[in-house]
């Protein structure tokens, strides 16, 4: 049924265009002088139209019309590392906010002094992963830190994952229940009334590949559980894929550790401001408004290089 509404808004959109591109033609023939303005204005935006369907048309991968798995790590750093993969949630929260998409925090670690150690978020929408698969990797921030008595310059790394996330129906992953150890325990928080008193966060450990699943954010044992299995079966599937490719640049790309000399993208905020995409060569000044979640020209750039 995704499926079919998919392809109905995307048939209606198509048909709107065509309609629009059919009046423009009309008006064009009239040869009237006097409406030249709005027939510019009009070609104007058909051809911006065209351009954002050129683009939709290359997010044409197995799974890049669904929802997503994205996991932050703090890296290199210590607690700037840490405030770094916070202000790198927000950045994303933000994205996703801008494109009306549905966000659920699956599981959230927060740092001992400030910022976040890590967290896995849940994004759902048209073409979620088609887009964001350009932002997995690691991300380099340069600014003065905050944490630093001396004001010093620090360079801090967070590492970014990205998954596809397939219902329980989808044959290309099967579970056994057999295969899996459950561990229960209490959620951990900052302390008070947010506290969890009962054992209700989740521990999944897969014993034939060791790959371990933490899901903490639900008031509900049943639910984390829900959300671990959810975010389990998308790291059997990345796993399946580059076990099939035979390498580790699959669906992830290879892993590297977020630190020095492996970063995608790098935001520097002192001594000047710039955000560079080191792949693409994609960069913008406006540093706030990419860490307000003005992310499309970079993921554009990224993906048409890759279609290339």
């Amino acid at each position: 049924m995704k499926t079919v509404t998919r392809l109905q808004e995307e048939t209606e959109s198509w048909n709107g265009f065509w309609k629009r591109l059919q009046d423009l033609i009309e008006l064009a023939e009239m040869g009237d002088e006097s409406i030249l303005g709005e027939l510019e204005a009009e070609t104007d935006a058909l051809e911006k139209d065209l351009d954002k369907r050129a683009f939709r048309a290359m997010l044409s991968g197995k799974y890049d019309s669904e929802d997503a798995l994205l996991a932050i790590h703090a890296g290199a750093g210590g607690t700037d590392s840490q405030d770094w993969a916070a202000m790198l949630q927000r950045m994303y929260l933000r994205w996703a906010e801008r494109r009306g998409y549905q966000v659920d925090v699956l599981d959230l670690t927060v740092g001992e002094e400030a910022g976040i150690k890590s967290t896995t978020l849940s994004i759902s929408g048209n073409y979620v992963f088609g887009y964001l698969r350009s932002e997995k990797g690691t991300h380099r921030l340069v600014r003065i830190s905050p944490f630093d008595s001396a004001h010093r310059r620090h360079t801090s790394f967070a590492l970014v994952e990205v998954l596809p996330q397939i219902g329980d129906e989808n044959m290309d992953v099967e579970i056994n229940a057999r295969d899996l150890r459950v561990d229960v325990y209490k959620s951990s928080g900052a302390g008070g009334q947010s506290v969890q008193k009962n054992s209700t966060a989740v521990r999944l450990t897969h014993l034939p590949t060791g790959i371990v699943v933490t899901c903490q954010n639900e008031r509900s044992q049943l639910q984390n559980r829900e959300n671990a299995l959810r975010v389990l079966r998308a790291r059997l599937l990345e796993l399946k894929e580059a076990e099939q490719k035979e390498e580790l640049d699959g669906l992830r790309g290879e892993y590297t550790k977020a630190e020095w000399g492996s970063q995608i993208r790098s935001y520097v905020l002192h001594p000047y401001q710039l955000v560079k995409d080191h792949r693409s060569e994609y960069e913008m000044g406006n540093t706030q408004a990419v860490l307000d979640g003005d992310l499309d020209g970079f993921m554009e750039a990224y993906l048409q290089q890759a279609s290339s």
